[in-house]
């Protein structure tokens, strides 16, 4: 085995993910979840040699205890001595970071100062930096950002139309998210399209649980959907996406919520989960959808309407397309979801590739469109790749 792995990490709130790949070959040589942290049920799972292998972590195990069990996993598996470093997904970087970096006490008070742009993500993905530092001393660590693709976004695209002091006091702008996948998505369309990233003309659509599209021109970030926090956009599976900020004056004056109380109910109870009354996972609802579910077909409707809306936006700021690319968890397996937003993007002059858009799905890219002129892709997206050619490189760099 090359000595040449990175161990990535993904703290969220209540989850830890992680995985230990090659950055050279892409060969995943362990990977897993850590669940329910924090809670009776924690527990943890990883596959490692095609075996997957459950846990159940003692009650209310914190994020410390999981990096703790994945250490004594990595080290009965002989592991560590092929780890070079440790790279660590941080959700948000504000305005402070462009690029990936080495994590340092001034990078890690950096991080602590945008928590407040980030509160429910940055906070954890801290403490999975400095358990890790404590588990693994001898290695450098390595934040890669989900806003820092998006930092070549021009100010007439990050601004808000509110008074500029808000933005020069307290960063209020957009930023947006996912950006790790999104560059990831982008450098695999060109290829595919037998293209130079920098003549390329890119729209990337990022639909799982959260979603974001992103205009991406010769290969940088000129728009994207999610906002100052991730609510902003689309429809997604519990996240409202865009509203009347008016609705906030109402809900507080007119039906007396709380400031709590909304917030829970943007980004916890709408989207998906709320328009169907059912459920926010997009299997569940195209099975409903096709065995009658009036509320199920209604919420797809919604979510497909506001997607392809967004989409069709973004050609301003590109010019010109090449390619809409669909990823993530339902962009790259829901041929349902696929073929509903293509129709509505007619106008490009798409032609679904009906048996292409059908094979497409379960880790399976491809071209899902038979048309001249743009096209449409699927790409499955691999973040942790990302993460860990990110750390490689500034290692190299270091050295």
């Amino acid at each position: 085995m090359s000595q040449q792995h990175v161990l990535v990490l993904n703290c969220g709130s209540s989850s830890l993910k992680f995985a230990i790949l090659n950055p050279h070959t892409a060969t995943v040589v362990l990977s897993g979840l850590a669940e329910c942290l924090g809670s009776d049920t924690a527990r943890l799972s990883y596959r490692f040699n095609n075996i997957k292998t459950a846990i159940n972590l003692a009650p209310k195990a914190s994020h410390q205890q999981a990096i703790a069990t994945l250490v004594d996993i990595i080290k009965e598996n002989d592991l560590a001595q092929h780890l070079v470093a440790v790279g660590h997904r941080v959700v948000h970087g504000g305005e402070h970071f462009t690029r990936s970096v080495i994590i340092d006490a001034a990078i890690k008070k950096v991080i602590a100062q945008t928590a407040n742009l980030a509160p429910l993500h940055n906070p954890a993905n801290l403490i999975g930096i400095e358990a890790a530092e404590l588990a693994f001393a001898n290695l450098p660590q390595i934040a890669v950002f989900d806003t820092a693709f998006h930092q070549t976004m021009s100010a007439e695209a990050y601004l808000y139309a509110l008074p500029y002091s808000l933005y020069e006091k307290e960063g209020v702008r957009r930023y947006g998210f996912h950006g790790t996948s999104h560059f990831y998505v982008a450098q695999q369309a060109a290829t595919m399209l037998k293209k130079s990233i920098t003549d390329s003309y890119l729209i990337s659509a990022h639909l799982g649980n959260g979603c974001s599209v992103c205009a991406i021109k010769q290969g940088q970030s000129v728009d994207t959907s999610m906002g100052l926090t991730p609510l902003e956009g689309v429809v997604m599976g519990t996240r409202s996406g865009d509203i009347d900020p008016g609705l906030f004056s109402f809900l507080t004056q007119q039906l007396g919520y709380s400031a709590v109380t909304i917030d829970t109910l943007l980004n916890k109870e709408s989207g998906l989960l709320g328009l169907s009354q059912l459920s926010n996972d997009c299997r569940t609802l195209e099975e409903a959808h096709y065995a009658g579910n009036l509320q199920a077909t209604l919420a797809l409707d919604v979510f497909c309407y506001r997607l392809a809306k967004q989409i069709a936006a973004y050609v301003v700021p590109l010019g010109e397309l090449d390619a809409i690319i669909f990823t993530g968890g339902i962009g790259e397996n829901s041929s349902l979801i696929r073929e509903k937003v293509l129709t509505l993007l007619r106008f490009f002059g798409f032609t679904l590739d009906n048996d292409a858009n059908l094979a497409a799905r379960f880790g399976q890219s491809g071209v899902i469109t038979a048309n001249e002129g743009p096209c449409a892709l699927v790409i499955p997206t691999n973040e942790e790749l990302v993460i860990a050619q990110d750390a490689a490189q500034l290692i190299k760099e270091a050295n």
